[in-house]
């Protein structure tokens, strides 16, 4: 059913492929760039990538004008003021981060402390705030999981402050996303088992979220589809390119959904238990989502039964009577959950990851006035939250 009204946007060009990397240095000049800054950590240097990103620039003269390789695991506010200070004295015209979500949001905020000239990120939180045109943008992935690259949406601490700033603006999204098999080789077996949860949890709560459109639907659907097919393979394997690739695609597509539909109670929930007891989101995701699920379902059945066929494939799909579809649909979730205990050492329970039960009523709290939770179907109360948490312990 198409809504009344709808809005979608995905303007980031994708370079997807072998070698997508060598094509940056002419992006750049289309986008009237010439000295960018490279954005990374200090382990994507140590293992390599950053080398292979600088290497795509010999033969052009596109000139460096710095790298900043000391992004934390959690992005903040310090951090972004003091690469805006490498960006402007080394003259620099446009970014280009490397890596996970941090440092992709850490290139968001830069991007805005620079195109706002301003000196506090606090002055232009929110939604929609921003009023310049960003700089020149090219972000390149190195999981697959986040969808930062193609998300409209930056998350930054101020950790003197003791708040996480949100950013949500069009304005932010890059110019371009290059998914680079060569970049996600490396992922270990965990990491890649947990931002693939978390790229399939993004695609199954925007395809069952309030705002969701046919546009969403349709980048969910694919999302759901090569997951499905290629998470197990890249688990055997970690150096299988067109498993690598394809994931990478399927991260950038649910990354593209939920930007434009938005996610529900699980994300709430997960945000939640990583604010309270530090649990990666990745793996919060993975234990969430069949409880999710269950929750959602007397009000999201129809649903569910669709992304049977995604998440299970067209043979157990058809096999399947209609009015069994949904609850199919959880049974192959948990199958994938327990394969992923078993190969990838991917938790099952919240008692494994160390939440305490003592910490629900403040887990339970700061879900309610997470902002997730305006887009789920369901409406969701405290109650409901502490039942979430108590069958998935």
């Amino acid at each position: 059913m198409i809504p009344n009204y709808y809005e979608f946007l995905n303007s980031v060009k994708i370079l997807s492929g072998k070698k997508a990397l060598e094509n940056i240095p002419y992006e750049l000049k289309y986008l009237g760039a010439k000295r960018p800054i490279i954005l990374a950590d200090k382990m994507l240097v140590k293992v390599g990538l950053v080398d292979h990103l600088l290497n795509a620039f010999k033969g052009s003269d596109i000139v460096i004008g710095a790298l900043y390789a000391d992004i934390p695991q959690d992005s903040s506010v310090k951090v972004v003021n003091e690469i805006a200070e490498v960006y402007r004295s080394q003259e620099c015209d446009s970014i280009i981060a490397i890596g996970g979500g941090s440092v992709i949001d850490t290139a968001k905020g830069l991007n805005i402390v620079i195109s706002e000239e301003t000196d506090d990120l606090l002055k232009v939180m929110g939604a929609e705030i921003l009023t310049k045109k960003q700089q020149p943008f090219i972000a390149i992935p190195t999981t697959s999981g986040t969808g930062s690259e193609a998300t409209l949406v930056a998350v930054i601490a101020d950790k003197d402050r003791n708040v996480k700033m949100e950013f949500t603006s069009y304005r932010i999204l890059p110019d371009v996303a290059v998914l680079d098999p060569r970049m996600t080789v490396s992922l270990p077996v965990n990491m890649t088992a947990a931002t693939g949860m978390d790229a399939l949890v993004h695609a199954i709560e925007s395809y069952t979220s309030i705002q969701k459109n046919p546009l969403s639907d349709a980048y969910a659907f694919a999302a759901i589809n090569l997951i499905r097919e290629y998470l197990p393979k890249v688990i055997e394997n970690g150096k299988d390119e067109e498993g690598r690739l394809a994931m990478a695609n399927a991260s950038l597509m649910a990354g593209a959904a939920f930007s434009n539909a938005m996610v529900g109670v699980i994300h709430a929930i997960g945000h939640a238990l990583g604010g309270v007891s530090r649990v990666p989101h990745g793996v919060a995701m993975s234990i969430l989502l069949p409880f999710g699920i269950e929750f959602n379902m007397d009000k999201l059945a129809y649903a569910y039964g669709e992304l049977l066929l995604p998440i299970a494939g067209a043979e157990i799909y058809a096999s399947t009577k209609a009015e069994e579809r949904p609850r199919k649909a959880v049974e192959a979730i948990r199958i994938m959950t327990k394969n992923l205990k078993e190969k990838a050492g991917l938790p099952l329970n919240l008692s494994e990851v160390g939440v305490k039960k003592e910490d629900f009523e403040q887990i339970a709290k700061t879900a309610l006035n997470d902002g997730a939770l305006i887009f789920n179907a369901k409406e969701v109360t405290y109650e409901d939250i502490i039942d979430i948490l108590e069958k998935a312990y």
